[in-house]
C-alpha cells in the first residue's frame, strides 16, 4: 500500500463538482415544464418527446453514479469503482441513443460532439483513477 498522493482529494472534489453539474443538468431536463418545452422549436420538441426512457435512465445512471462514485473517491472507499464503472456505462448508452439512434447530436451541432466527447473522456479517466487507487491501496 502506497501513501495517498496529495493531489488525490482535490481531484476527487473537482470530479464531484463536474458530476454535480451533470446532476443539475439532468434534473433540469426531467423537470422541464410544459411551457419550457413549448418554447422549443418543433424539431426540438419532437426529439425531446421521442427520447426512449432507457436513454433518460442511462443519463440518470451516468450522472448520479458519477457523483456518488466521486464521493466514494473522496472518502477513499472501494465502492467508488463499481459506481464509476456504472456511470461510464450510462455515458456509453446515452451516447448510443444520442449519436447512433437519433439525429439529436446532428441537430445540436458540433458543441454536442465536443461536450459528449469530454464527458466520455472524463468518465473513462475517473474509472482509470479508481482502478489505480484501488490497486495502490488508496481505497479501503
Amino acid at each position: 500500500m502506497s501513501p495517498v498522493p496529495s493531489w488525490f482529494k482535490p481531484v476527487a472534489i473537482v470530479a464531484l463538482l463536474w458530476n454535480l453539474l451533470g446532476c443539475v443538468a439532468y434534473l433540469s431536463d426531467v423537470t422541464m415544464s410544459a411551457e419550457a418545452v413549448a418554447q422549443m422549436s418543433p424539431e426540438q420538441q419532437a426529439l425531446f418527446s421521442s427520447r426512449p426512457s432507457w436513454a433518460v435512465s442511462a443519463t440518470a445512471i451516468a450522472v448520479w453514479g458519477g457523483a456518488l462514485g466521486c464521493v466514494g473517491l473522496f472518502l477513499r472507499k472501494r465502492w467508488a469503482l463499481p459506481l464509476l464503472v456504472a456511470s461510464l456505462a450510462g455515458v456509453v448508452v446515452q451516447d448510443v441513443a444520442l449519436f447512433l439512434l437519433s439525429n439529436a447530436a446532428a441537430m445540436a451541432g458540433a458543441a454536442a460532439y465536443v461536450l459528449q466527447s469530454l464527458v466520455l473522456l472524463i468518465a473513462i479517466g475517473l474509472v482509470q483513477l479508481a482502478r489505480k487507487a484501488s490497486a495502490c491501496g488508496w481505497l479501503a
